[in-house]
Protein backbone atom coordinates (compact mmCIF):
# COMPACT_ATOMS: atom_id res chain seq x y z
CA UNK A 1 0.00 0.00 0.00
CA UNK A 2 3.07 2.53 0.83
CA UNK A 3 4.42 1.41 -2.52
CA UNK A 4 1.30 2.53 -4.19
CA UNK A 5 0.83 5.83 -2.47
CA UNK A 6 4.52 6.49 -3.21
CA UNK A 7 4.45 5.61 -6.78
CA UNK A 8 0.92 8.07 -6.85
CA UNK A 9 2.36 11.14 -5.42
CA UNK A 10 6.14 10.85 -7.11
CA UNK A 11 4.45 12.89 -10.19
CA UNK A 12 2.73 15.55 -8.17
CA UNK A 13 6.15 15.46 -6.12
CA UNK A 14 8.14 16.18 -9.11
CA UNK A 15 6.15 18.65 -10.62
CA UNK A 16 5.96 20.65 -7.24
CA UNK A 17 9.43 20.61 -6.98
CA UNK A 18 9.62 21.93 -10.71
CA UNK A 19 7.09 24.57 -10.04
CA UNK A 20 8.93 25.46 -7.04
CA UNK A 21 11.48 26.98 -9.01
CA UNK A 22 9.74 29.91 -10.42
CA UNK A 23 6.78 30.19 -7.40
CA UNK A 24 7.47 29.93 -2.94
CA UNK A 25 4.98 28.76 -0.82
CA UNK A 26 5.05 28.75 2.98
CA UNK A 27 3.37 27.28 5.81
CA UNK A 28 1.15 30.04 7.69
CA UNK A 29 0.14 28.06 10.38
CA UNK A 30 0.66 24.33 11.36
CA UNK A 31 -0.97 21.87 13.37
CA UNK A 32 -1.30 21.43 16.86
CA UNK A 33 -1.16 18.63 18.93
CA UNK A 34 -4.39 16.63 19.70
CA UNK A 35 -5.63 13.72 22.24
CA UNK A 36 -8.57 12.19 21.60
CA UNK A 37 -10.39 8.88 22.56
CA UNK A 38 -10.37 5.25 20.68
CA UNK A 39 -12.65 5.62 18.01
CA UNK A 40 -13.52 8.89 18.04
CA UNK A 41 -12.47 11.57 14.99
CA UNK A 42 -8.80 13.40 15.21
CA UNK A 43 -8.79 16.47 12.95
CA UNK A 44 -5.48 18.83 12.33
CA UNK A 45 -5.25 22.13 10.23
CA UNK A 46 -2.68 23.35 8.18
CA UNK A 47 -2.69 27.16 6.16
CA UNK A 48 -0.19 27.49 3.61
CA UNK A 49 0.42 30.82 1.34
CA UNK A 50 -1.95 31.04 -1.73
CA UNK A 51 1.24 30.27 -3.72
CA UNK A 52 1.42 26.87 -2.78
CA UNK A 53 0.95 23.74 -5.31
CA UNK A 54 0.92 20.99 -3.18
CA UNK A 55 0.64 19.83 0.58
CA UNK A 56 1.06 16.53 1.71
CA UNK A 57 0.10 14.86 4.85
CA UNK A 58 1.74 12.32 6.50
CA UNK A 59 1.26 10.06 9.61
CA UNK A 60 4.06 8.81 11.61
CA UNK A 61 5.93 9.04 8.84
CA UNK A 62 3.69 7.60 5.97
CA UNK A 63 1.99 10.11 3.23
CA UNK A 64 -2.08 9.30 4.13
CA UNK A 65 -3.42 12.59 1.92
CA UNK A 66 -2.18 14.72 -1.09
CA UNK A 67 -3.75 17.69 -1.80
CA UNK A 68 -2.58 19.35 -5.26
CA UNK A 69 -3.69 22.76 -6.66
CA UNK A 70 -5.86 22.95 -8.22
CA UNK A 71 -7.16 19.51 -8.63
CA UNK A 72 -7.86 18.82 -5.04
CA UNK A 73 -7.41 16.25 -2.51
CA UNK A 74 -6.25 12.74 -3.27
CA UNK A 75 -7.68 10.31 -1.05
CA UNK A 76 -6.09 6.76 -0.34
CA UNK A 77 -7.71 5.66 2.25
CA UNK A 78 -11.59 6.03 3.59
CA UNK A 79 -9.37 6.99 7.28
CA UNK A 80 -8.21 9.93 6.08
CA UNK A 81 -10.02 12.40 4.34
CA UNK A 82 -9.87 16.38 3.77
CA UNK A 83 -12.08 19.28 3.87
CA UNK A 84 -10.42 22.46 2.26
CA UNK A 85 -10.66 26.74 3.14
CA UNK A 86 -9.39 29.34 1.18
CA UNK A 87 -9.19 33.19 2.62
CA UNK A 88 -7.57 36.10 1.19
CA UNK A 89 -4.68 35.24 3.12
CA UNK A 90 -4.00 31.48 2.47
CA UNK A 91 -5.06 28.29 1.75
CA UNK A 92 -6.24 25.57 4.69
CA UNK A 93 -6.47 22.19 4.70
CA UNK A 94 -7.92 20.30 7.05
CA UNK A 95 -6.81 16.70 7.95
CA UNK A 96 -9.55 14.13 9.23
CA UNK A 97 -8.75 10.89 10.63
CA UNK A 98 -11.68 9.15 11.02
CA UNK A 99 -12.31 6.23 13.88
CA UNK A 100 -8.73 6.26 15.70
CA UNK A 101 -6.90 3.62 16.94
CA UNK A 102 -4.04 2.97 19.24
CA UNK A 103 -1.84 2.75 16.29
CA UNK A 104 -2.71 5.92 15.08
CA UNK A 105 -0.81 7.82 17.96
CA UNK A 106 1.95 9.66 16.27
CA UNK A 107 3.42 12.19 14.40
CA UNK A 108 1.12 14.25 12.14
CA UNK A 109 3.38 16.45 9.62
CA UNK A 110 2.03 19.00 6.99
CA UNK A 111 4.54 19.24 4.14
CA UNK A 112 4.67 21.13 0.45
CA UNK A 113 7.84 19.97 -0.12
CA UNK A 114 9.77 23.09 0.45
CA UNK A 115 13.27 23.22 2.36
CA UNK A 116 12.02 23.76 6.01
CA UNK A 117 8.34 24.19 5.07
CA UNK A 118 7.11 21.60 7.42
CA UNK A 119 5.60 21.92 10.90
CA UNK A 120 4.49 18.25 12.91
CA UNK A 121 1.89 17.97 15.68
CA UNK A 122 1.24 14.86 18.04
CA UNK A 123 -2.06 12.61 18.15
CA UNK A 124 -2.52 10.90 21.29
CA UNK A 125 -4.81 8.10 21.67
CA UNK A 126 -6.62 7.08 24.89
CA UNK A 127 -8.87 4.67 26.01
CA UNK A 128 -11.51 5.43 28.70
CA UNK A 129 -11.66 2.18 30.93
CA UNK A 130 -14.26 0.75 33.88
CA UNK A 131 -14.11 2.24 36.91
CA UNK A 132 -15.92 0.30 40.14
CA UNK A 133 -15.63 0.15 44.25
CA UNK A 134 -16.18 -3.28 45.11
CA UNK A 135 -19.17 -2.28 47.81
CA UNK A 136 -21.56 -0.05 47.24
CA UNK A 137 -21.79 0.58 51.24
CA UNK A 138 -20.25 0.47 54.09
CA UNK A 139 -21.34 -0.20 58.16
CA UNK A 140 -18.28 0.85 60.27
CA UNK A 141 -18.93 1.19 64.28
CA UNK A 142 -17.12 4.18 66.23
CA UNK A 143 -13.60 3.92 66.71
CA UNK A 144 -13.51 1.10 63.79
CA UNK A 145 -10.96 1.32 60.70
CA UNK A 146 -12.38 0.37 57.22
CA UNK A 147 -10.54 0.27 53.76
CA UNK A 148 -12.02 0.93 50.51
CA UNK A 149 -10.91 -0.26 47.50
CA UNK A 150 -11.48 1.74 43.77
CA UNK A 151 -10.52 -0.68 41.08
CA UNK A 152 -9.48 1.18 37.19
CA UNK A 153 -9.34 -1.70 34.85
CA UNK A 154 -8.49 -1.65 30.51
CA UNK A 155 -7.58 2.01 30.26
CA UNK A 156 -4.97 3.63 28.13
CA UNK A 157 -3.09 5.56 29.58
CA UNK A 158 -2.96 4.80 33.14
CA UNK A 159 -5.63 6.83 34.66
CA UNK A 160 -4.78 9.50 37.88
CA UNK A 161 -7.05 8.13 40.65
CA UNK A 162 -8.04 10.80 43.21
CA UNK A 163 -10.45 10.76 46.28
CA UNK A 164 -13.59 13.28 47.14
CA UNK A 165 -15.60 13.10 50.64
CA UNK A 166 -18.67 15.25 50.86
CA UNK A 167 -17.47 17.13 47.64
CA UNK A 168 -14.23 17.44 49.11
CA UNK A 169 -10.70 16.16 48.50
CA UNK A 170 -9.27 13.96 50.35
CA UNK A 171 -5.06 13.99 51.05
CA UNK A 172 -3.56 11.71 48.82
CA UNK A 173 -1.38 10.05 52.06
CA UNK A 174 -4.78 8.64 53.15
CA UNK A 175 -4.68 6.25 50.00
CA UNK A 176 -2.49 4.41 48.01
CA UNK A 177 -2.51 3.77 44.49
CA UNK A 178 -0.73 0.98 42.23
CA UNK A 179 -0.51 0.63 38.41
CA UNK A 180 -0.02 -2.42 35.81
CA UNK A 181 0.23 -3.06 32.62
CA UNK A 182 -2.18 -5.73 30.99
CA UNK A 183 -1.21 -8.43 28.24
CA UNK A 184 -3.40 -6.25 25.74
CA UNK A 185 -1.64 -3.03 26.90
CA UNK A 186 -4.32 -1.50 28.21
CA UNK A 187 -3.31 -0.46 32.08
CA UNK A 188 -5.13 -1.61 35.61
CA UNK A 189 -4.49 0.59 38.44
CA UNK A 190 -5.98 -0.10 41.94
CA UNK A 191 -6.51 2.66 44.46
CA UNK A 192 -6.95 1.80 48.27
CA UNK A 193 -8.71 4.22 51.14
CA UNK A 194 -8.09 3.91 54.81
CA UNK A 195 -10.92 5.53 56.43
CA UNK A 196 -12.09 6.10 60.43
CA UNK A 197 -15.23 7.51 59.88
CA UNK A 198 -16.60 10.02 62.88
CA UNK A 199 -20.19 10.50 60.64
CA UNK A 200 -21.89 9.11 57.63
CA UNK A 201 -19.98 9.51 54.64
CA UNK A 202 -20.44 10.00 51.07
CA UNK A 203 -17.21 8.61 49.21
CA UNK A 204 -16.33 9.47 45.37
CA UNK A 205 -13.44 7.70 43.91
CA UNK A 206 -12.53 9.79 40.42
CA UNK A 207 -10.74 8.57 37.72
CA UNK A 208 -9.49 11.03 34.89
CA UNK A 209 -7.41 10.97 31.69
CA UNK A 210 -6.59 13.98 29.25
CA UNK A 211 -9.30 12.76 26.67
CA UNK A 212 -11.62 12.90 29.14
CA UNK A 213 -13.68 15.90 29.56
CA UNK A 214 -14.85 15.32 32.91
CA UNK A 215 -13.09 12.36 35.27
CA UNK A 216 -14.92 9.14 35.71
CA UNK A 217 -16.44 8.49 39.18
CA UNK A 218 -17.77 5.87 41.37
CA UNK A 219 -19.75 6.36 44.83
CA UNK A 220 -19.69 4.39 48.02
CA UNK A 221 -22.10 5.60 51.27
CA UNK A 222 -20.66 4.74 54.43
CA UNK A 223 -22.17 4.39 57.32
CA UNK A 224 -21.36 5.59 60.87
CA UNK A 225 -22.99 3.42 63.55
CA UNK A 226 -21.94 4.75 67.36
CA UNK A 227 -22.62 2.67 70.76
CA UNK A 228 -25.96 4.82 71.09
CA UNK A 229 -27.05 4.02 67.56
CA UNK A 230 -26.93 0.43 67.84
CA UNK A 231 -28.55 0.19 70.83
CA UNK A 232 -31.75 1.90 69.05
CA UNK A 233 -30.99 -0.11 65.88
CA UNK A 234 -31.01 -3.29 67.91
CA UNK A 235 -34.47 -2.29 70.20
CA UNK A 236 -36.16 -1.30 66.49
CA UNK A 237 -35.30 -4.74 65.00
CA UNK A 238 -36.50 -6.23 68.39
CA UNK A 239 -39.72 -4.41 68.14
CA UNK A 240 -39.86 -4.85 63.81
CA UNK A 241 -39.24 -8.65 64.60
CA UNK A 242 -42.41 -8.72 67.27
CA UNK A 243 -44.54 -7.23 65.31
CA UNK A 244 -43.75 -9.36 61.99
CA UNK A 245 -44.26 -12.18 64.77
CA UNK A 246 -47.61 -10.73 66.06
CA UNK A 247 -48.94 -10.05 62.28
CA UNK A 248 -47.84 -13.86 61.18
CA UNK A 249 -49.50 -15.24 64.05
CA UNK A 250 -52.54 -13.35 64.26
CA UNK A 251 -53.01 -14.71 60.15
CA UNK A 252 -52.01 -18.01 60.89
CA UNK A 253 -55.02 -18.00 63.68
CA UNK A 254 -57.12 -16.81 61.57
CA UNK A 255 -56.59 -18.98 58.42
CA UNK A 256 -56.61 -22.02 61.19
CA UNK A 257 -60.11 -20.88 62.33
CA UNK A 258 -61.45 -20.58 58.99
CA UNK A 259 -60.81 -24.09 58.67
CA UNK A 260 -62.07 -25.51 61.94
CA UNK A 261 -65.22 -23.74 60.95
CA UNK A 262 -65.37 -25.29 57.27
CA UNK A 263 -64.02 -28.61 59.16
CA UNK A 264 -67.69 -28.40 61.58
CA UNK A 265 -70.08 -27.17 58.85
CA UNK A 266 -69.02 -29.97 56.94
CA UNK A 267 -69.32 -32.63 59.66
CA UNK A 268 -73.04 -30.79 60.42
CA UNK A 269 -74.12 -31.42 56.66
CA UNK A 270 -72.79 -35.00 56.56
CA UNK A 271 -74.93 -36.02 59.76
CA UNK A 272 -77.60 -34.47 58.79
CA UNK A 273 -77.63 -35.78 55.48
CA UNK A 274 -77.08 -39.48 57.55
CA UNK A 275 -80.08 -39.00 59.46
CA UNK A 276 -82.66 -37.87 56.75
CA UNK A 277 -81.43 -41.05 54.63
CA UNK A 278 -81.69 -43.30 58.16
CA UNK A 279 -85.53 -41.41 58.79
CA UNK A 280 -86.38 -42.48 55.28
CA UNK A 281 -84.88 -45.92 55.31
CA UNK A 282 -87.26 -46.49 58.51
CA UNK A 283 -90.05 -44.71 57.09
CA UNK A 284 -90.22 -46.97 54.46
CA UNK A 285 -89.78 -50.23 56.58
CA UNK A 286 -92.60 -49.59 58.51
CA UNK A 287 -94.79 -48.80 55.58
CA UNK A 288 -94.12 -52.08 54.14
CA UNK A 289 -94.16 -54.05 57.31
CA UNK A 290 -97.70 -52.44 58.26
CA UNK A 291 -98.45 -53.42 54.39
CA UNK A 292 -97.63 -57.01 54.85
CA UNK A 293 -99.48 -57.40 58.54
CA UNK A 294 -102.87 -56.20 56.72
CA UNK A 295 -102.25 -58.55 54.04
CA UNK A 296 -101.95 -61.17 56.60
CA UNK A 297 -104.74 -60.23 58.00
CA UNK A 298 -107.14 -60.08 55.43
CA UNK A 299 -105.64 -63.67 53.62
CA UNK A 300 -105.84 -65.94 57.12
CA UNK A 301 -109.01 -64.21 58.22
CA UNK A 302 -110.30 -64.72 62.19
CA UNK A 303 -110.17 -67.91 63.65
CA UNK A 304 -113.40 -69.14 64.78
CA UNK A 305 -113.07 -70.45 68.21
CA UNK A 306 -116.71 -73.32 68.12
CA UNK A 307 -115.46 -75.08 65.19
CA UNK A 308 -114.82 -78.71 66.71
CA UNK A 309 -112.35 -80.62 64.64
CA UNK A 310 -113.79 -84.35 62.43
CA UNK A 311 -113.91 -87.26 63.79
CA UNK A 312 -111.16 -89.66 62.44
CA UNK A 313 -112.08 -91.30 58.96
CA UNK A 314 -111.75 -94.49 58.26
CA UNK A 315 -110.75 -95.15 55.18
CA UNK A 316 -109.53 -98.55 52.99
CA UNK A 317 -106.26 -99.43 52.06
CA UNK A 318 -105.16 -96.93 49.34
CA UNK A 319 -103.67 -99.04 46.58
CA UNK A 320 -100.08 -98.48 46.02
CA UNK A 321 -99.11 -95.55 43.55
CA UNK A 322 -97.53 -97.43 40.47
CA UNK A 323 -93.88 -96.28 40.41
CA UNK A 324 -93.44 -93.50 37.42
CA UNK A 325 -91.53 -94.39 34.87
CA UNK A 326 -87.95 -92.66 34.21
CA UNK A 327 -87.88 -89.63 33.11
CA UNK A 328 -86.83 -88.60 29.18
CA UNK A 329 -85.25 -85.52 28.30
CA UNK A 330 -88.48 -84.76 26.68
CA UNK A 331 -90.36 -83.16 29.21
CA UNK A 332 -94.56 -83.86 28.52
CA UNK A 333 -97.69 -82.31 30.19
CA UNK A 334 -100.15 -84.57 31.70
CA UNK A 335 -103.62 -84.09 30.17
CA UNK A 336 -105.55 -82.59 33.43
CA UNK A 337 -108.32 -85.15 32.26
CA UNK A 338 -106.36 -88.02 32.54
CA UNK A 339 -104.71 -86.65 35.48
CA UNK A 340 -108.50 -86.12 37.01
CA UNK A 341 -109.75 -89.17 36.20
CA UNK A 342 -106.53 -91.41 37.53
CA UNK A 343 -107.03 -89.11 41.02
CA UNK A 344 -110.47 -90.71 40.66
CA UNK A 345 -109.27 -93.90 40.74
CA UNK A 346 -106.72 -93.79 43.32
CA UNK A 347 -108.99 -92.33 45.94
CA UNK A 348 -109.55 -93.84 49.28
CA UNK A 349 -113.82 -95.55 49.47
CA UNK A 350 -114.99 -94.86 52.67
CA UNK A 351 -116.17 -97.44 55.08
CA UNK A 352 -119.66 -97.86 55.22
CA UNK A 353 -119.43 -100.72 57.79
CA UNK A 354 -119.74 -98.51 60.98
CA UNK A 355 -122.42 -95.86 62.12
CA UNK A 356 -122.31 -92.41 60.23
CA UNK A 357 -121.81 -89.32 61.61
CA UNK A 358 -124.03 -86.63 60.52
CA UNK A 359 -121.22 -84.11 58.74
CA UNK A 360 -119.48 -80.98 60.30
CA UNK A 361 -118.90 -77.86 58.57
CA UNK A 362 -115.79 -75.77 59.52
CA UNK A 363 -116.63 -72.00 59.12
CA UNK A 364 -114.27 -69.40 58.78
CA UNK A 365 -114.84 -65.46 58.74
CA UNK A 366 -112.86 -63.63 56.56
CA UNK A 367 -112.60 -60.15 56.95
Amino acid sequence: MEKFQKFILLPFILTASLTGLGFCSSIITGPTNATVLVGSEARFNCTVSLRWVILIWLSKGSPVLTVVNPQGAIVTSDRFTSQNYTSSTGFTSELIIHDTQLSDSGTIVCSTQQPNESTFAFLSVQVNGSLVIKNSTFTVKENKTVEIVCEALGWAPAPDITWMTNDSFIDKSRYVTKQSQGSNGLHNAMSILTLTPTDTEILTCLADIEALPSPQNATVTVFFLNSTLESEHSEDNTSTWVIVLAVVLSLVGFILLIFIIGVVIRCFCQKKKGSTYQNEIRKVSAKKKNGGHLQNSQRNGNENRGYIPEEPKYTEHIPRIVSLPPMTSKFTVPDPESYTSSASKVQPQRSTDGPISPKKIRNVTHV
